[in-house]
């Protein structure tokens, strides 16, 4: 079985303890771990896999606390290096009453945005391996160096490569700038995995179908196209395999589509992917894939942060059963 290289932000999450309010409402909060990337690698490593972390974080108690929470949810921090140059980055959150979310992000610039291309080491991976990032860390940086340095070094390795552009647009200088930078790293991915939200501001393209298809460049491969509580689809080869979401009991949506895309990748581990078979595995084992993501994604918005309030991977199969 491979392991799971998640590459980019690892942040704290300041999460309310109350919804319906806006951010400069709110009064009291409490610390989460956080950072799509890290998420995604947490889950990876909670349902069994094997998953490292590729990122920088500062010499501060945060950054402590954000590594210390890694180890535990199983984790490799080996590949996270620290500096004084920076400090670790701060995500505070405002939740509706439904459980969507408001951010507003404080790095200027963080620590990870400081990771460099030098800090990668091609020898880290290897053919049965899948390297997933996200847009968050692409702003212009030596960290965007440092993705591509990764991206280039799984891929001759005979790795996969996935993609969740997971986009935030406070973050970036506009929202041109931060589409551009999206569509540049596209064709560099196998596996792209897209919201409902951001299919019409990535491409440009208000029909869902053609939309889809011309994300379909460079190495794509297959396209997750996600749409919350109404489930996902699978685009790979020229075939869509549906798949239906499932009912929870909404408190977060923070980490679901992390949660969501982190079982997907787990299931692609455990199957023991590579390049070569990979069109065929999703061809194959589409439903079982996207059944999986979805109940790990629903699951996670019943608690409260992301790392968090990810199920055990027997809750998940109780939920897939029922």
């Amino acid at each position: 079985m491979g392991k799971l290289f998640s590459i980019g932000e690892v942040l704290i999450d300041f999460i309310p303890l109350e919804k319906g309010k806006a951010l400069k409402d709110v009064i009291s909060f409490e610390r989460a771990p956080g950072g799509a990337p890290a998420n995604v690698a947490a889950a990876v490593a909670k349902y069994g896999g094997s998953s490292s972390m590729i990122t920088k974080l500062g010499v501060d108690a945060f950054g402590d606390f954000l590594v210390e929470k890694l180890v535990e949810a199983g984790v490799e921090t080996n590949k996270i290096s620290r500096t004084s140059e920076a400090n670790t980055g701060l995500a505070f959150v405002s939740l509706r009453l439904d459980g969507e979310r408001d951010f507003s992000f404080y790095r200027n610039p963080s620590a990870d945005l400081l990771l460099d291309e030098t800090e990668i080491n091609e020898e880290w991976f290897s053919k049965r391996d899948i390297l997933h990032y996200c847009s968050v860390d692409l702003v212009e940086s030596p960290m965007k160096s440092a993705h591509a340095k990764a991206i280039r070094a799984m891929k001759a390795k005979g790795g996969l490569v996935s993609f969740d552009p997971n986009v935030r647009l406070p973050l970036w200088k506009s929202a041109e700038d931060c589409r551009n930078t999206i569509l540049s790293f596209i064709p560099e991915s196998h596996i792209v995995k897209i919201s409902d939200e951001e299919l019409e501001f990535i491409t440009g393209i208000s029909d869902e179908e053609n939309a889809i298809s011309s994300l379909f460049k460079g190495d794509v491969k297959a396209i997750i196209y996600t749409k919350g509580a109404r489930g996902a689809e699978l685009y790979v080869n020229g075939k869509k395999f549906d798949s239906q979401g499932f009912k929870a009991d909404v408190q977060d949506t923070t980490g679901a589509g992390d949660a969501f895309i982190g079982g997907f990748l787990y299931k692609l581990l455990e199957s023991n992917a590579s390049f070569e078979e990979l069109e065929y595995l999703l061809e194959t084992k589409a439903e079982e894939f996207l059944t999986f993501a979805n109940a790990s994604g629903a699951l996670t918005t019943e608690g409260k942060g992301a790392i968090s309030a990810l199920p055990t991977i027997e809750e998940i199969h109780k939920l897939m059963n029922k």
